[in-house]
């Protein structure tokens, strides 16, 4: 039988009115990666926190035993004392100490009260090395980018003298060469004799890093795979995730598509901190009714810049070119400038820039359609409640009501009011920038299926993905940006991968 370093049996977490997991059980093996799949909602996040002691022993019914040995974590600190360590998808690091202060953060080098700052850095350089981060121990976290600071949370765990390693969508904000590093890096403490635990969105990771698999629905335990034994596809995992087969991943529809409604031309747009840099560089493209349009291309090409900058120059400095509206030119120098001409923009940050995350579901969905709820300055409140309550019906947003904290709801279902919000003031043009960014694979086919209702309803719709499976099955049509330019234009039936990826990196002289 192989060494089992963690068992946890019949495990129960009920909130108010609502049961998390219901007698949930995970094995993992000693010296694996272990990866956790399930749709938002279905208990995953959960059952790591009571792990890892966030919700302590007595809050929850079932056993939990390490190495052996029954446990009944009190909090965190127990939990970390034993050896496991958790790493949130939100990342817990102070942004103004230094990359040494946060990795001894509560477990300070100190000698009589005071802290050895040579002791302390020395430390921290050894650990950045074996995690592979090439940073002076004294930067700031606040100087470093995401995937680095990942690496942080990382060499953190590793001066706990970490052996079981928690990981909640560790890639979900990275780059794909972050996310590589990430990964080998995971392989890497894996030799070391290191145990993770993975939860996870994106299978094609979970299927070439992980040993094992423990899929979790509606606060269930439904199976656990062995990924080397057991021939694991992307579709077995997804249909354990979603209680049904999901081989077309992508709703059927027929376009209907119409005549022109926008035309951008000749978009040249410049930095705003790098006087004369150009971000977008004459950029032409057209969006007609019923249409549904990808953007592809690698981080940095300028996707989200240049569609920031159409709606209402939310992004840019010395913007010059044409908006076309209907055959009409418009001049489009404010957001609200946009609303007004029927262009709407979903960013792909929903928790900074697209939802008041404190709010309700209600407030959130009217924010940007106040002006048709409102008389002499005053809201109709009883209206925007029966405006918000139709949105929560027509776009499946699973919430007790719209009185609900948007905060409080998963991913997909954030995503659903941040819909609701722009399709609300009544768009001719919707840009959505991401809009399936850490949500699971079932809460995406309903994404899916509201953004070809919407094109059947004869709207525009510019999608923006760095998903190229996600672009090839949903769009009409495809343009392909490189270092801020448009290097290629292609039709569903011609789209490929390996097509977008070619004019996708393409430099500036060959887009020429």
């Amino acid at each position: 039988m192989a060494d089992v370093i963690l068992e946890m049996r019949n495990i129960t977490k009920t909130f108010p009115g609502v049961k998390a997991l219901q007698e949930v059980n995970l094995s993992v093996r000693r010296g694996e990666i272990h990866a956790i799949c399930g749709e938002n909602g279905a208990g995953k996040s959960t059952l790591m926190k009571v792990l890892s002691g966030v919700y302590p022993h007595g809050s929850y019914e079932g056993e939990i035993a390490f190495e052996g040995e029954p446990c009944r974590f009190s909090g965190i600190r127990d939990s970390e004392r034993q050896g496991i360590v958790i790493i949130h998808q939100e990342l817990a690091l102070c942004q103004q100490l230094s990359i040494a202060e946060n990795i001894f953060l509560g477990n300070e080098r100190a000698s009589r009260g005071l802290i050895d700052w040579n002791r302390t850095n020395h430390a921290a350089a050894r650990l950045l090395e074996r995690v592979g981060l090439r940073e002076n121990p004294v930067t700031r976290v606040l100087d470093i980018g995401v995937g680095k600071q990942q690496l942080v949370e990382i060499a953190k765990a590793l001066s706990k003298e970490v052996k079981l390693l928690i990981l909640d969508e560790p890639t979900a904000a990275l780059n794909d060469e972050d996310s590589a590093h990430l990964l080998d890096l995971l392989r890497g403490l894996r030799e070391d004799g290191i145990t993770s635990v993975i939860i996870s969105h994106k299978l094609n990771e979970i299927a070439s890093i992980a040993d094992s698999t423990t899929i979790i629905r509606d606060g269930r335990t439904i199976e656990t795979l062995d990924m080397h034994r057991d021939q694991v596809t992307e579709g077995r995992i997804i249909a354990g995730m979603v209680g049904r087969d999901l081989e077309h991943r992508f709703p059927p529809r027929t376009p209907q598509i119409g005549e022109e409604v926008l035309r951008v031309e000749d978009w040249t747009v410049h930095s705003p901190t790098q006087h004369g840099r150009v971000i977008v560089s004459g950029a032409n493209l057209t969006l007609r009714k019923g249409e549904i349009v990808g953007l592809a291309g690698l981080m940095g090409a300028g996707r989200t810049e240049l569609a920031m900058s159409v709606f209402g120059r939310s992004y840019g400095v010395d913007i010059s070119g044409r908006l076309v509206k209907d055959g009409e030119q418009i001049q489009v120098r404010t957001v609200r400038d946009a609303i007004r001409h029927g262009i709407a923009y979903a960013t792909e940050d929903r928790k900074r820039y697209g939802l008041n995350l404190v709010e309700d579901i209600q407030r959130n969905v009217s924010a940007a359609g106040l002006r048709k709820l409102s008389r002499r300055g005053w809201v109709n409140e009883h209206q925007e409640r029966d405006v918000a309550d139709r949105f929560r019906a027509s776009m499946n947003i699973k919430a007790p009501s719209v009185r609900s904290v948007t905060g409080k709801l998963s991913g997909g279902n954030q995503q659903k009011v941040v819909l609701s919000k722009w399709i609300y003031t009544d768009p001719d043009v919707l840009i959505l920038d991401e809009p399936t960014r850490g949500i699971d694979v079932g809460a995406k086919y309903e994404i899916y299926t509201i953004i070809n209702r919407l094109a059947d309803e004869g709207k525009a719709v510019l999608v923006i993905s760095s998903e190229l499976p996600e672009l090839l099955g949903l769009c009409d049509r495809i343009y392909a940006l490189s270092e801020g330019r448009i290097t290629g234009e292609v039709s569903r039936a011609e789209a490929t991968q390996e097509r977008l990826m070619h004019y996708m990196t393409m430099g500036q002289e060959q887009a020429r």
